[in-house]
């Protein structure tokens, strides 16, 4: 395949550390992507970009013409607003989400409104949104509730399915789905269900698969076998426990889904909805399907991803056009993955996403006329490879017999035992480290430590089964699992058994203090960033705990034993942490509010004993201002540097044994 990769420069020109620079500088981690979305338009003339500014409070739309005539258009959403979840629903028309940019995420969250906007701008309407009244005139959207785009029309240009549920409609408010025309903002209701739930539509827009969950959160599964047919119970022909996501072919009865029978990890099937029968396509015992490789404008699959170990790729329709091209340009970017995004409709234009373990990504066009490809720009270009850690997956058995991923990071060229920080995920439930870049990783190893990440039981991206056998043990085997993976680094002559420090945000902060009392000699020093500290308090005054769903869910994953919670809590047992502390916190942290940092630390201090801590003014459930950002980073690694290390390159001044530093 000819490569002939240029770069635009529409996102270049930030400046990048000289190449003989021995250490990345702490602020190149602090940054944030150059923009955070991106789509190409149908006729395959435009491109979209959601860029943020240089403080990160907006997120703004940038629209230029791929041929290079004309200027490229600046569009707001609002003051202070960001953007998310950019689709082109015509030529000339695109949809976005307002959006939060949320601590501990990379990627902007959608808040549920809705707008859409022509390429110039000048027809930018709400969709779903809710706004007030003012002196002079009524809001014209007054939806109190949260919308988001289920399906783009492929043959009724302009036209989306909206998911809508709304927030006062009690415990269990119904679903309603309209269609959307983007131009007019006109919409009408075509589906209405009782409680929410998820639908999956046909190239028509039809409706045919229905996911909702019970009481216990099992999912409920119905469908229409043919179009025009009433909703009946998915038969075990077609589906045991889960299905979905859901792709029709054009003929409106073959479809593709990820299916789980049995709670096992999903398998991929070809289905015959008519016929209420399938054909397995690929699967594996231990894992669930990745994602899907779609080919083509409203396209099926091709292929699909593994990705809860080493990423693996796997085509079922090696004679497809789309299964040829992806193969292609895997050969002309080794070593990385490849990710269709989206497609202009006559099929020539394709954007497409390269990343890997040391790429944060980078998108390209490639015109299938030319056979050319061009780049259009990188997430983060001052970040080189060349700088950045291989991560190497691993997989070991825990003591009962649990096959368990995990991913080690280190500077290419070390051997030896190293020392080492271990990194639980937070969640703890259905969340996962993959291969990838990693922000926290790669900073830590420019730094000369390695990283050791577990995906416990409980994560995601093994089966519900495997994810539920984590319910309730937030104190126990999930830490069990950590701490068998760190001695695996050990006994592989991967880490240092005498400079080991454990680190961790949210559940993953919880997890760094409770297993230092759990394995007491196995850690050297403990970070906890944002954690929870006492789970009966967590228990009682959880966001969670404010509906019936979330206590029940609560109940089913924390457990409701108070004498056991209290037993689990770090700070109740402030006795038994013999090792180095560091908290940091946000002042304005929903999530885990400021009385879990308090419990642990009064805990320290009625024991007398010194406890380093950095609280942020204004900052949540994670920090997002780069100079919070940076701080954090410089105040871990002096932290490190003296509990385990010293690490290389260290560009934080020492700091006092106990500080405790509170920024504005």
């Amino acid at each position: 395949m000819s490569i002939n990769a240029w770069k635009w420069g529409l996102l270049g020109g930030l400046l990048v550390a000289p190449a003989w620079a021995q250490v990345i500088p702490v602020e190149d981690f602090s940054k944030r992507f150059d923009y955070s979305d991106l789509a190409l338009s149908p006729d395959g003339k435009y491109l979209a970009l959601a860029v943020p500014n240089e403080e990160e409070t907006e997120t703004k739309l940038h629209v230029l013409r791929l041929d290079g005539e004309g200027e490229t258009k600046v569009l707001r959403f609002g003051n202070q607003q960001h953007v998310s979840n950019l689709l082109w629903s015509d030529d000339d028309t695109f949809v976005v989400a307002r959006a939060e940019k949320l601590p501990l995420r990379e990627q902007l969250v959608s808040s549920g409104e809705l707008w859409s906007s022509n390429v110039d701008g000048k027809n930018q309407k709400p969709l779903f949104a809710y706004i007030p009244d003012d002196l002079v005139r009524s809001g014209r959207r007054k939806d109190e509730g949260f919308a988001y785009v289920e399906y783009l029309l492929p043959n009724e240009p302009g036209k989306i399915l909206v998911n809508f549920v709304c927030w006062n409609c009690g415990e269990e408010p119904p679903t309603v789905i309209f269609k959307v025309d983007t131009r007019t903002g006109n919409r009408t209701e075509v589906e209405r269900y009782n409680k929410r739930a998820s639908f999956y539509y046909d190239q028509t827009g039809e409706a045919r698969l229905r996911v909702s969950r019970d009481k216990s959160d099992n999912p409920v599964l119905h469908y229409r076998p043919t179009k025009g047919a009433d909703w009946l119970p998915v038969p075990a022909t077609l589906a045991g426990y889960t299905m979905g996501p859901l792709i029709f072919d054009k003929d409106n009865n073959t479809a593709y889904a990820e299916i789980s029978d049995k709670r096992e990890p999903t398998k991929f099937y070809r289905l015959d909805f008519a016929a209420g029968t399938r054909t397995l396509l690929q699967g594996r015992d231990d894992a669930d399907i990745g994602r899907m490789l779609i080919g083509g404008y409203a396209g099926v699959p091709f292929g699909i991803t593994y990705q809860a170990d080493k990423p693996a790729i796997r085509y079922f329709d090696t004679n497809s056009e789309w299964a040829k091209l992806h193969a292609g340009l895997m050969k002309a970017f080794p070593g990385q993955m490849v990710s269709f995004n989206s497609f202009s409709r006559d099929n020539r234009n394709v954007l497409f996403l390269v990343w890997s373990d040391r790429n944060p990504g980078a998108y390209y066009l490639f015109n299938r006329d030319t056979n050319k490809v061009r780049l259009v720009g990188e997430l983060m270009p001052w970040l080189k490879a060349e700088k950045l850690a291989p991560v190497r997956p691993f997989e070991y058995t825990s003591s009962d017999g649990l096959k368990l991923f995990g991913f080690y990071t280190a500077k290419a060229g070390v051997s030896g035992p190293q020392p080492m920080v271990v990194i639980p995920h937070g969640g703890p439930y259905g969340v996962a480290d993959a291969w990838g870049y990693d922000r926290d990783a790669q900073f830590l190893a420019s730094r000369g430590y390695a990283v050791l990440q577990v995906n416990y039981r409980g994560s995601g991206g093994r089966g519900e089964r495997f994810l539920t056998s984590g319910y309730k043990e937030w104190g126990g085997k999930l830490v069990d699992d950590v701490a068998e993976g760190v001695k695996w680094a050990i006994d592989n002559k991967l880490a240092d058994p005498n400079r080991i420090c454990v680190f961790g945000a949210s559940y993953g902060g919880y997890a760094a203090l409770q297993g230092t009392i759990r394995y007491p000699d196995l850690y050297k020093c403990a970070i906890g960033y944002v954690g929870v500290y006492d789970l009966e308090v967590m228990y009682k005054r959880d966001i969670l705990s404010g509906t019936r769903d979330g206590r029940a869910f609560l109940s089913r994953t924390l457990g409701d034993d108070m004498d056991h919670l209290i037993a689990m809590s770090p700070s109740r047992h402030i006795d038994k942490i013999k090792v180095p502390v560091f908290l940091a916190q946000g002042t304005l942290d929903r999530k885990v509010p400021m009385e879990q940092f308090n419990s642990l630390k009064k805990g320290f201090d009625r024991q007398g004993i010194p406890v380093e801590t950095m609280v942020a003014s204004g900052e949540g459930h994670g920090f997002v201002k780069p100079e919070n950002v940076n701080e954090l980073y410089r105040r871990i690694l002096a932290f490190l540097d003296k509990s385990i290390g010293p690490g290389t390159g260290s560009a934080a001044a020492p700091m006092p044994a106990a500080a405790t530093t509170t920024k504005n």
